[in-house]
């Protein structure tokens, strides 16, 4: 293995590549979390292959196998190439296969009979593989490592599902008699070992000291110019951040300067490489074809041909969602353009790291959306580079999670009141309630089946069974889909163009939607989400669309209320309903609004967690709110409070929304909810509730300091509204704000553990 790095340039380890291998082939489980482009994939591959070759002659004839899991599709094929480089002089001793939802049938029992590295993901491993375990005994009986990638991206509540199937996968493989080792890489992040115990259940060592070198790297903070167009009230309009990120990647690929644009959405992902694409052509008809769009929903032969072609440098030029953030190699990188702040400093550094990865100085360019946190960020750049990176939020416990996978634990192997070591004690509280809804069925251990007393005193006293026909693995979709994707098919021809994910499609692909794929325009004209098909026919309309919605809260459970003088500040659980409604169409450069169409789609229902305050009629009497006033200032403070919220908590403002009420039946007062868009909540209100005073003082702040009269996209307006940002009062906001901090204290206390909260069947997330 030395040798085969050695012929590959490196004669030493960095020191923190060092520290990570030798705690690894001590049988410590390890976290790495340096710098993109620092070489944490050799810290790992160096003892993880180097245990392949060791077991390669061992007598069982397989020898030892290692597990590699990574987020997406994409890195682990990228992953695959750099272990099958240094295969090639390891011969026969490592066999690395990657086993996904793109592996043809006919490959899969080959990966399951003779691989030793298998490279996959955690939906593969809760739906196939854990599942299947007998069929991938010897593997499970031989491993002896599990390498999990960009650990950092396990956050909220695909963190928590995440976690919960390497429990599973612990439980698993200690039926065969394995104890594998886990080794983990992450970006930068604040306490990086806690999150690594918190996702394996194990004590994790972290190595955090970067040794490697690295580049200069340039970072502009670049605001979007002022159209002459206004508004709604007469706001200002700027060019949108796709308009002006696809206009400085024509600059840069014009240059030859090999850039990739990070796009927050699929949809601006393609707006950007088209317009790229168009301004091109008007110079050199050539250029235009060394320009793409890569995202999800594409088709798996697509993916791999721009994949290719990115490797081979014939791509000059990328507009990607943050599916290359994730340590593909695109090592040659000289710039990297940022649409809009990513939603964490973790993910900023990780999205800016793509450029100057062979040790080169690189362009790095946040493109500033015209949202309140995004213009903060740029008006306040010591908010980005004089902070921490955030720690990663997730709840293993949330019972929204644990639940569904108790179920799939006892389909594949039935649990016993042991597992709770496993699994946490939240479990032990959890069986009883999955027993009465029929999911599981209890049988006591009768006092004769158990052993002699000083044989075996930790033996259970109970086991439980899944006692369904239909496979457990299915209660839950790990990453949130809410269902099976829809399929994007073209009318006339039949031809499947990709996919939605579920959750999405009553937003991107309802009758009337402008779907964009690969440099082409679609129009939707039929939405069956019964059959989960949408027909599309190409078109050439002169507007973008989005959806808009109406949200309605109710408050289940108010777990913790901290009084703030006469207000209140309050942390429960709710139930989201919501409804998409009608859609927008808005022009592509400048978001001007062309009209409105009217929609019929079903509501959604969402059992989440929420913080929310409350004012009293006589606070809103001496801060001089009129009653006519309160709704706008309402509504406009929870905008602008959803927009700051990703500075204090490690989410984005997608993964949460809000709902602001005159008068709200549950609580008898003007009331303000901030929720998480995901079933059983992902931490992100309790994260608000935490740090209510300084959340919401730089509320206050980012709206009071912006430069517009009325109220503007940089401060309240919000670019998902189902209400169409109507009404809003800028100065009743900041009124509003004022009374309601003028006695703020810090709540001082973690919110109360759960009571009452037992598990749901999943539901679609409305955000």
């Amino acid at each position: 293995m030395v040798a085969a790095v050695r012929t590959r340039g490196v004669e030493r380890l960095w020191e923190h590549q060092a520290r990570a291998a030798a705690a690894a082939l001590e049988g410590r489980s390890v976290v790495v979390a340096t710098g993109t482009a620092s070489g944490k994939s050799l810290a790992y591959l160096l003892p993880v292959l180097s245990c392949l070759l060791d077991g390669a002659q061992a007598p069982n004839g397989r020898g030892a196998t290692a597990l590699y899991l990574a987020p997406t599709k994409a890195l682990a094929a990228d992953q695959r190439r750099s272990v099958a480089d240094l295969a090639e002089d390891l011969k026969p001793g490592v066999r690395p296969a990657v086993y996904d939802g793109d592996t043809p049938v006919e490959e899969r029992e080959w990966v399951r009979q003779h691989a030793n590295y298998v490279l996959t993901n955690p939906d593969m491993l809760h739906r196939t593989v854990l599942p299947g375990h007998a069929r991938w005994s010897s593997f499970l009986r031989a491993l002896r490592y599990v390498v999990v990638d960009e650990c950092h991206v396990y956050r909220g509540v695909f963190g928590s599902h995440v976690a919960q199937v390497l429990r599973r996968l612990r439980r698993v493989c200690a039926r065969y008699g394995a104890d594998p080792v886990f080794l983990l890489a992450s970006a930068t992040s604040a306490e990086p070992g806690v999150s690594a115990s918190r996702l394996t259940g194990l004590e994790v060592m972290e190595v955090t000291e970067d040794g490697s070198p690295r580049g200069e790297v340039v970072f502009a903070l670049w605001e979007p110019p002022l159209t002459e167009l206004s508004g709604e009230h007469g706001a200002p309009v700027r060019r949108t951040a796709a308009a002006e990120s696809a206009e400085l990647l024509a600059d840069l690929v014009r240059s030859r300067v090999r850039s990739v644009a990070f796009a927050r959405s699929r949809r601006a992902a393609e707006v950007i490489a088209m317009v790229a694409q168009e301004r091109l052509a008007d110079v050199d008809p050539a250029l235009p074809g060394r320009i793409a769009a890569y995202r999800g929903g594409y088709l798996p032969e697509e993916r791999r041909a721009l994949e290719r072609a990115l490797h081979s440098g014939r791509l000059l030029g990328l507009a990607s969602t943050s599916a290359l953030e994730l340590g593909v190699d695109v090592s040659g990188l000289d710039a990297v353009l940022l649409a809009g702040y990513p939603g964490t400093r973790a993910s900023l550094w990780q999205q800016a790291g793509r450029a100057g990865r062979a040790g080169q100085g690189a362009l790095a360019v946040l493109v500033a959306r015209d949202d309140p946190l995004d213009t903060y960020l740029v008006h306040h750049p010591e908010a980005l580079f004089q902070q921490p990176v955030e720690s990663t939020v997730l709840d293993p416990d949330n019972p929204y999670v644990l639940a569904p996978h108790l179920c799939a634990a006892a389909a594949e192997i039935p649990l016993t009141d042991g597992d709770t070591q496993i699994f946490g004690p939240s479990a032990a509280e959890l069986l009883p309630q999955l027993e009465r809804r029929g999911l599981l069925r209890r049988r006591d251990l009768t006092v004769q089946a158990r052993p002699p007393a000083g044989e075996g005193d930790d033996e259970p006293s109970a086991v439980w069974y899944w006692t369904r026909r239909e496979r457990a693995a299915d209660l839950t979709d790990i990453r949130g889909a809410g269902g099976r994707p829809v399929q994007v098919v073209e009318e006339g021809t039949g031809r499947l163009l990709g996919t939605v994910d579920a959750s999405a499609a009553h937003t991107a692909v309802h009758e009337g939607a402008v779907h964009l794929h690969r440099g082409r325009t679609y129009l939707v004209s039929t939405l069956d989400l019964a059959d989960s098909v949408a027909l599309v026919k190409e078109a050439d309309p002169p507007y973008t669309t989005m959806a808009r919605d109406t949200t309605s809260v109710s408050v289940l459970d108010t777990e913790t209320e901290v009084p703030w003088g006469q207000a209140r500040l309050c942390f429960g659980s709710v139930e989201v309903t919501n409804q998409v409604v009608s859609f927008l169409r808005r022009r592509v450069i400048t978001g001007e609004v062309l009209g409105e169409t009217r929609l019929d789609l079903p509501p959604r229902t969402l059992r989440t967690r929420a913080v929310w305050w409350t004012v009293t009629p006589g606070q809103l009497e001496e801060g001089g709110i009129h009653p006519e006033e309160l709704p706008g200032a309402a509504h406009a403070a929870e905008h602008a409070s959803i927009g700051m919220l990703p500075l204090f908590a490690t989410c984005d403002r997608w993964d949460i929304g809000g709902v602001s009420v005159p008068l709200h039946p549950d609580t008898g007062l003007p009331t303000v909810f901030v929720y998480d868009g995901h079933p059983g909540g992902a931490g992100f209100a309790e994260r608000a509730f935490g740090t209510a005073q300084a959340w919401l003082t730089a509320t206050r702040e980012a709206i009071a300091s912006c430069e517009c009269d009325f109220g503007c996209p940089s401060c309240i307006q919000s670019p998902k509204c189902g209400n169409g940002n109507e009404p809003l009062d800028k100065q009743g906001a900041v009124r509003l704000l004022d009374l309601l901090l003028s006695c703020a204290g810090d709540p001082g206390a973690v919110p109360a553990q759960r009571a009452g909260t037992g598990p749901v069947e999943t539901q679609d997330v409305g955000a």
